[in-house]
C-alpha cells in the first residue's frame, strides 16, 4: 500500500474533513490545571503564612518565595498521584480528597517549623486558606472537565481496518465499557458488502485498507484498531506491516480483554501492537524545545544570515529565499525555505534532478553556502513556525531521486516510516555522515536506518547532542555540493 497515490472517495474525504483538527489530549488538561493551580496555591499559602507569622518577623518576598515551593510542592505530588487526570478530575470526591492529601505535606511543613505555641494555629490557618483555594477550584474543575469528557473534546479518535462480526463485536465492547473514551468514525475493509456490509452498528465503512493510509494522513486520529479474528492473523501481520509507515497507535481487538487500547495494556501471545511514534508528551516537549533553541539561534546567528543574503543578491538576480514542496510529519507537504543557491532560471523546486559535484546551476555563493549548510538557516523560521523540528529527519523533496534517477520510495520500502517525527534541520543520519547526493541504494538505506533509530530512540538528550555536534559534522563537507 502506498497513501500516496491513493486518492480518497467522497465518503472518506468529507469524513476526514471533519477530523482536520486533533482532539484536545488530556496532557494539556493538566498543563491547564498545573497553570490554575500553581498561583492559585501560592496565593492561599503566602496568606496562611501571614496569618501565622508574627507581623515584625513577616517579609512578603520571602513568604512569596516559600508561597511558590509549596505550591511546586502540592502540584508535584497531584502529578505525582495521577490527581489531574481527566477522570479523577470530574470525579467530585476523588479530585477533593486527592487535593486535599496533597495539601497536608506543605501544611505540616509549616506546622513542623512553627513555634510550639503557634503550632495550632499554623494548621488550622494552613486548613482555612487552603480549603477555601481547593474547594472552588475543585468544583469548577469538575464542571469543566465533565463538559470535556461528554462531548468528546479529549475523546481518542478511532477507525476500525476490518468489518463484519469482529467489528460489530469492538463496538458493542467500546460502547459497554465503563469510561471508554474512544470514539470511532469509519471501518476500512478491503472484503464486499456482503462479507463486509456498508454499514456496522452505525459506523459506515468509507473505504479499503489502502484508503486507510491516506485516510490517516489527511485527517487527525489517535488509534488504528484492526479487528480480524484469531483466524486471519497472517492478515494481521501483514496489516501491522504496512501500518508501521504511520504515527499513531495500532490495536488488535482479537487480543484485547477490555477494549481500553492503554499505553499498559498486556500484549497479545503472538502479535505486537504498534505504539504511538509522537505521543503528546513527546510534541509538548520537542515543541518547547525548538522554540527556545530556535530563538536563541537566530539571535545568536543573525549576522550570519544578514551577510549570506546580500551575498545571494549580489551574485545574481532572483529572490533571496527559495521554497521547495518536501514531505513533513506524516507525510504531510510543506514548504521549506532555504537561501536560493541556484541561478533563479535553473531552479529545480521539485528536485527532478539531482545536484552533482561541479553543477552549472549551482552559483560560487550558493556552492559555499550548500556546502556550509548556511543554505539551511532560514528554516528556523519554518522551526517557529511548526512546520520542522530542529531535529528529525531530513525532509526530502516530494519528487526526489538518487543520481540514477530512481524515486527514493522505489529504494526503500516503506520509506515513509522515517515521517513518523516531525523532520528537522539536522539529525542523526547528518551527523554521521550521511548527508549530500545519493549516488547508490546503500547510502539512502543507510540515511533511512540512521532516520528510524533516532524516531526509536527519541529523547531530549538526543536531540541536544545532535545538536552540539552537527556544527563538527559540518567540517567534512563530504556529499554536499
Amino acid at each position: 500500500m502506498d497513501g500516496h497515490s491513493i486518492t480518497l472517495n467522497e465518503a472518506a474525504r468529507n469524513v476526514a474533513l471533519g477530523l482536520r483538527r486533533s482532539a484536545l489530549e488530556p496532557l494539556w488538561l493538566l498543563c491547564v490545571a498545573v497553570c490554575i493551580d500553581v498561583p492559585v496555591f501560592a496565593l492561599a499559602f503566602w496568606f496562611m503564612l501571614y496569618g501565622t507569622v508574627e507581623s515584625a518577623l513577616f517579609q512578603p518576598l520571602i513568604a512569596a518565595t516559600w508561597a511558590l515551593f509549596a505550591a511546586a510542592v502540592f502540584v508535584s505530588s497531584m502529578v505525582a498521584i495521577g490527581a489531574y487526570r481527566s477522570a479523577i478530575m470530574a470525579d467530585r470526591f476523588g479530585f477533593v480528597m486527592r487535593s486535599f492529601l496533597c495539601v497536608i505535606i506543605p501544611v505540616l511543613g509549616l506546622a513542623g517549623v512553627a513555634p510550639m505555641e503557634s503550632f495550632g494555629a499554623a494548621v488550622l490557618a494552613g486548613a482555612l486558606a487552603l480549603g477555601g483555594a481547593i474547594i472552588p477550584t475543585r468544583m469548577g474543575a469538575r464542571v469543566i472537565v465533565g463538559w470535556v469528557i461528554e462531548t468528546g473534546l479529549i475523546a481518542r479518535r478511532a477507525v476500525i481496518a476490518g468489518g463484519g462480526e469482529e467489528a460489530a463485536r469492538l463496538i458493542r465492547g467500546l460502547g459497554a465499557r465503563q469510561g471508554n473514551d474512544i470514539r470511532v468514525f469509519g471501518i476500512f475493509d478491503d472484503r464486499d458488502d456482503t462479507r463486509s456490509p456498508t454499514q456496522v452498528l452505525g459506523v459506515p465503512k468509507i473505504g479499503g485498507y489502502e484508503d486507510l493510509l491516506a485516510f490517516v494522513r489527511a485527517s487527525e486520529v489517535d488509534l488504528v484498531i484492526i479487528a480480524l479474528p484469531f483466524a486471519a492473523e497472517q492478515r494481521i501481520k501483514w496489516l501491522l506491516d504496512e501500518f508501521r509507515v504511520l504515527p499513531v497507535e495500532v490495536g488488535i481487538s482479537t487480543y484485547s480483554k477490555d477494549y481500553a487500547f492503554d499505553r499498559n495494556a498486556a500484549r497479545g501471545p503472538y502479535l505486537e501492537r504498534l505504539r504511538r511514534s509522537f505521543s503528546p508528551e513527546c510534541r509538548l516537549t520537542k515543541r518547547l524545545f525548538d522554540v527556545f533553541f530556535a530563538i536563541f539561534a537566530l539571535v545568536l546567528l543573525w549576522p550570519v544570515l544578514v551577510c549570506a543574503a546580500l551575498a545571494v543578491r549580489l551574485e545574481s538576480a532572483g529572490p533571496i529565499l527559495f521554497r521547495q514542496q518536501r514531505h513533513g510529519y506524516n507525510d504531510r507537504i510543506i514548504d521549506v525555505l532555504k537561501f536560493r543557491s541556484m541561478y533563479a532560471d535553473a531552479s529545480d523546486p521539485k528536485a527532478r534532478q539531482v545536484v552533482t559535484r561541479g553543477d552549472p546551476r549551482v552559483t560560487r555563493v550558493g556552492r559555499f553556502l550548500r556546502r556550509s549548510s548556511i543554505d539551511e538557516l532560514p528554516q528556523l523560521f519554518n522551526v517557529l513556525r511548526g512546520d520542522l523540528s530542529l531535529v528529525g529527519p531530513r525532509p526530502h523533496a516530494i519528487e526526489a531521486q538518487s543520481s540514477q534517477q530512481e524515486r527514493f520510495t522505489q529504494i526503500v520500502d516503506g520509506y515513509s516510516a522515517r515521517h513518523r517525527l516531525p523532520p528537522g534541520i539536522t539529525g542523526w543520519a547528518q551527523i554521521n555522515g550521511w548527508r549530500g547526493e545519493i549516488d547508490n541504494a546503500q547510502k539512502l538505506e543507510a540515511r533511512y536506518k540512521h532516520d528510524l533509530f533516532y524516531i526509536e530512540n527519541w529523547s531530549l538528550w538526543l536531540d541536544l547532542k545532535i545538536l552540539v555536534l552537527t556544527p563538527f559534522s559540518l567540517l567534512s563537507s563530504k556529499g554536499a555540493y
